[in-house]
């Protein structure tokens, strides 16, 4: 399945619907990038991670965003006060957490999810096709859908198989594995919040087998876009040459 970069106009599925960004992670992937800096404020260019996301959902007619905060808060909120042009497209909410509950957990804070909404990572670069991911999930009627992209992991090692009396029956120099991997995108049915206890610690995968346990049905989308977890330094270095070669294509110029 593959994702047109390019808005399909005759699809607008998820124009309109509330996006919840998780931008309360401590970046410890990025230190000491992240030690006195939000990670959802790590620059492309001159321009946060997180406005870029955001940018992306206004150009797909999403523009109630709620942010989930909780490591130094505080400057995140700073930053959109200052960025006024920008909060005057959207509704913009915040969310602030005084300990972390987890990637599920901390939808039980957000009131009036009371219809299909979009859940996403505040630390990723992507031009995923927002519309044609809700219409997807609409169209499988999954109570939870999770965007998902290739990804190939490589073992610079040459790995030996043995039997029971140890002799050797391969040997594998360097072998590549392909998964199906989670983008940190989500499309939530507001059912699902019935499984998720206030202010309890919960994260997503949890919250899937807890689904799972349940006989709910999730749906995985995979998708060949673009797509960078900035939280990972090798996927930063990369986000940020490609970002100064297609800022348009995020809602930039």
């Amino acid at each position: 399945m593959t994702t047109e970069y390019l808005i399909n106009k005759s699809n607008n599925s998820a124009a309109g619907l509330r996006a919840v960004i998780l931008a309360g992670g401590k970046g410890t992937r990025l230190r000491p990038f992240t030690v006195n800096f939000p990670k959802p404020l790590v620059p492309l260019g001159d321009t946060p991670v997180l406005e870029v996301l955001i940018h992306r959902l206004i150009s797909y007619g999403i523009t109630d965003i709620t942010l989930t905060l909780g490591h130094l808060a505080e400057l995140v909120k700073a930053y959109f006060d200052h960025r006024q042009k920008l909060v005057q497209q959207i509704t913009l909410h915040f969310v602030e957490e005084e300990e972390p509950t987890g990637t599920a957990g901390s939808l039980s804070f957000v009131p009036n999810l009371d219809d299909t909404f979009l859940v996403m990572n505040g630390d990723l670069l992507t031009n995923l096709n927002f519309h044609d991911l809700v219409q997807f999930h609409r169209e499988q009627k999954a109570v939870l859908t999770i965007a998902t992209h290739t990804r190939t992991v490589k073992i610079d090692l040459g790995v030996l198989k043995f039997d029971e009396t140890y002799q050797i029956v391969d040997y594998l120099e360097k072998p590549e594995t392909t998964y199906q991997v989670s983008m940190g995108i989500y499309v939530y049915e507001p059912s699902v919040l019935q499984h998720i206890e206030y202010g309890q610690y919960l994260d997503l995968p949890d919250l899937v087998l807890r689904l799972l346990a349940k006989g709910e049905r999730i749906c995985g989308y995979p998708v060949d876009c673009l797509w960078l977890d900035i939280g990972r330094p090798d996927d930063y270095a990369k986000a940020q040459e490609l970002f100064s070669q297609k800022r348009e294509e995020f809602g930039l110029v």
